[in-house]
């Protein structure tokens, strides 16, 4: 079949020599890939085999699952069960029919949707509108990197992989049909719209294009993305549908087992093609999908578990997988990255280093809203390299727009969520020794933000005022009023959240200008972060809203959900003071009473399995809104270990075990994070709470102090990164450990006796063994 397809190529413009030529590369790529299909089982794959990608696929939204991508990848490939809307859509466990196969499943942002298909004459004319298909999860097969199944309706399978920026699809069709592939270019696909998809033709066996992902309500500018498609079988021809303005390529009909790459660029079609030839030049998919289990092994394998069940070291990889999904590449192998947050649209340049290669990465990321009790402790500790490529990006935003962002998209704000939420996740990073240089301009950027002008001014998604986030009333009187009386602007205007946010984000500020030697400011923004208490009253031991004049708002309830507080009621958001604990404990009249208050919450939360129901709309129920400790949502995450602060670690270790047990041990599509995992905030949340490590100020201090919680495992192992850290390995081990046991008896480090239940970073990156003996009490 090789050899006829040659003779006919030959007829048109290609020597006989050059047949030969592609003939024995055929034979070799043939008989190679033979050889790594037979290895592939032979791989390391230990990690990416634990992984379960179905979990909580019920509830999923657009950019929650994932198969055929790389750990932050530009291109997230995967079929498409449901294309409406931003939540609910995506790939849904419970949907049967796959509507496409789209690239882009970003914050904000889907584009490039196409389609096997196997066509007869009478049904071509409606190919465009009538092309979903049935498979069945029986035939179906999903891992880290790879992502197989069957269309039913064409009976042709489909095997997706993909590297860094550029997908890589595999169809085996039926002999003796009629081929094509659509391009749905113009399509809603989860969040927004795709339009003005255009496709051509470059050579017998290449096609370029280009779609607009239309504005949304969240990113307020259209975002253009360019691919560019190299096909190992002839193109026949390529056919528009006037109707939908959609493409339908038509292939040669001798080759059953047709493979695509499709290379994705937010800057030129140029620059796709050259992400395609840099990271898939050869026609090997099943090398590609190996080198995609190695990377995800090698990113897996940074913490190593021995001990518990096979369920809970499959679910914490799962977790730990989740933790580094999501937030994506947008720049080009070249460094090249799209820049919106001007007027008009450029292309900008990243730094390069002596070999011309870019020095880190541009990202697409939702909010970090939450990420102080997340990924800033996960990532800092276990990938110090992503965190310092994250600070490089926001900052790289600073030097285009003028301002840090809080969660970019298609390199422009969005202004997602509230506060300046990535103060505390970039502080953090240059606390632990992450980012060490340009910090002057580091803490002047930062400092903008949270000053007449910058992000704190803006509430959720405000695009086009900056009057939503309460700020001048911060400023004026210590605290946003509820309501706020300037009108509606943005979303999420719950005055005591955003005094709370302030407040804290503040201290985090302030702990960056103690230690670059800005003795004014720190004293300045350290007043500030006491604001939290401009919001608590006393009286009934909540906080409480106050209106514009200074009063407590009537008849108020803490159980209500978003009545002053974002995504939380009151009796969660009142413990949001993760700079002052011990004050806010002042404040109810002392520890032992703060104790016994949040013990009577968790033992409420707890007859509610301590979420809001199983998904983020949930929230909203009246039942379930009212819970007191929600671990389904970021707001309260942090509860468990505020007994710990307050001097009672046996509380910590009590009901951390417990929300792990009832909330991050469930391993199937029906939950798994409630479904609200912000893109990898809930994931590395259960890793830490797993491994029994937190930071409840988010690691922002000086030299940051992590406390010590109940581990589930008998020995956790964390590889330390030699380029930041001088430490090899933090390893900690359990002596004793079960569900029973779970209280801390004795604690060693490096064979000394420690008296706490905490160790200072500086401790842990220079490597060491962590002994814990467990016991019932």
């Amino acid at each position: 079949m090789i050899v006829q397809t040659c003779i006919r190529q030959y007829s048109k413009r290609v020597t006989f020599l050059v047949c030969i030529a592609i003939f024995i590369s055929a034979c070799k790529q043939t008989k190679q890939e033979q050889k790594t299909n037979k290895d592939i089982s032979k791989s390391s794959s230990s990690f990416t085999e634990k992984v379960y990608p179905l979990l909580d696929t019920k509830n999923s939204r657009w950019f929650y699952f994932s198969s055929a991508s790389r750990p932050f990848g530009m291109v997230n490939l995967s079929p498409d069960t449901r294309i409406e809307g931003a939540w609910g859509s995506g790939y849904r466990f419970e949907s049967d029919t796959v509507k496409g196969f789209s690239h882009i499943h970003a914050w904000q942002l889907s584009g490039v949707s196409v389609m096997p298909v196997v066509m007869k004459e009478t049904d071509e004319q409606h190919i465009f509108q009538d092309f979903y298909s049935k498979f069945n999860h029986q035939n179906e097969e999903i891992t880290p990197g790879y992502h197989h199944l069957k269309l039913e309706r064409y009976q042709i399978d489909v095997a997706l992989t993909s590297s860094t920026r550029v997908g890589f699809h595999k169809y085996t069709f039926p002999k003796e049909k009629e081929k094509g592939i659509l391009f749905n270019l113009n399509t809603i696909l989860g969040p927004c719209t795709n339009a003005e998809g255009f496709l051509k033709k470059v050579n017998d066996s290449t096609l370029e294009g280009s779609l607009i992902a239309q504005p949304t309500y969240r990113r307020p500018k259209a975002t253009k993305i360019f691919f560019y498609v190299s096909l190992n079988s002839e193109i026949e021809s390529i056919q528009k549908d006037e109707v939908t303005g959609n493409y339908l390529v038509k292939l040669d009909n001798q080759l059953n087992e047709v493979k695509m790459k499709l290379a994705i660029s937010y800057t030129s079609n140029e620059n796709a093609k050259e992400n395609l030839v840099n990271e898939i030049p050869e026609w090997n998919f099943n090398e590609i999908v190996n080198a995609s289990k190695k990377e995800w092994n090698s990113e897996l394998s940074k913490i190593e578990i021995t001990g518990g069940t096979d369920q809970t070291q499959r679910r914490f990889y799962t977790d730990l997988w989740h933790a580094l999904q999501g937030r994506r590449i947008i720049s080009d192998v070249n460094g090249a990255y799209p820049d919106y947050t001007g007027t008009s649209f450029r292309i900008g340049q990243l730094p390069l280093d002596k070999e011309g290669k870019p020095m880190f990465n541009h990202y697409n990321s939702d909010s970090f809203w939450g990420a102080q009790w997340t990924i800033n402790t996960l990532w800092g500790l276990v990938y110090p390299e992503r965190m310092k490529e994250f600070s490089l990006s926001l900052m790289q935003y600073y030097k285009d727009g003028g301002l840090i962002p809080r969660g970019p998209s298609g390199g422009n704000y969005t202004y997602v969520m509230t506060g300046a939420s990535s103060t505390p996740f970039m502080v953090s990073a240059i606390q632990k020794g992450i980012v060490k240089e340009n910090l002057d301009s580091i803490y002047l950027a930062l400092k903008k933000n949270h000053m007449p002008g910058g992000i704190m001014e803006r509430a959720g998604y405000e695009h086009n005022t900056q009057k939503g986030g309460g700020f001048s009333y911060y400023m004026k009187n210590g605290y946003v009023p509820y309501p706020l009386p300037d009108g509606e602007f943005g979303g999420h205007q719950d005055g005591v959240s955003l005094t709370l946010e302030y407040a804290y984000q503040d201290w985090t500020l302030a702990q960056l200008a103690d230690k670059m030697g800005y003795k004014e400011d720190a004293t300045y923004f350290l007043k500030r972060a006491q604001n939290y208490k401009n919001v608590f009253d006393s009286a009934i031991g909540w906080m409480h809203p106050k209106d514009v004049s200074g009063n407590w708002s009537v008849k108020y309830d803490p159980y209500t959900y978003q009545n002053g507080f974002i995504e939380a009621n009151g009796a969660q958001a009142t413990w949001f003071v993760p700079q002052d604990i011990l004050g806010l404990a002042n404040q109810m009249g002392g520890a032992e009473k703060a104790i016994e208050k949040l013990q009577e919450q968790f033992k409420t939360a707890a007859k509610l399995g301590f979420t809001s129901g199983d998904s983020h709309a949930a929230e909203l129920h009246p039942e379930y809104s009212r819970i007191p400790i929600n671990y389904g949502n970021q707001p309260s995450i942090q509860t468990a270990l505020i007994f710990e602060k307050l001097g009672r670690p046996d509380l910590t270790q009590y009901w951390s075990r417990e929300v792990v047990n009832t909330v991050f041990s469930g391993l199937n599509e029906n939950t798994g994070y409630n479904g609200d995992e912000d893109q990898g905030l809930m994931g590395s949340l259960a890793v830490l709470m797993k491994i029994g490590l937190f930071q409840m100020n988010g690691g922002t201090e000086a030299d940051p102090e992590y406390q010590i919680g109940s581990p589930i495992f008998d020995k956790i192992t964390i590889h330390l990164n030699p380029d930041f850290y001088e430490g090899e390995t933090f390893v900690i081990t359990t002596k004793n450990n079960s569900d029973e046991n779970r209280y801390l008896k004795k604690i060693l480090w490096n064979d000394k006796e420690l008296h706490k239940t905490s160790l200072k970073h500086s401790s842990i990156t220079s490597g060491g063994i962590l002994e814990l003996e467990m016991s019932n009490q």
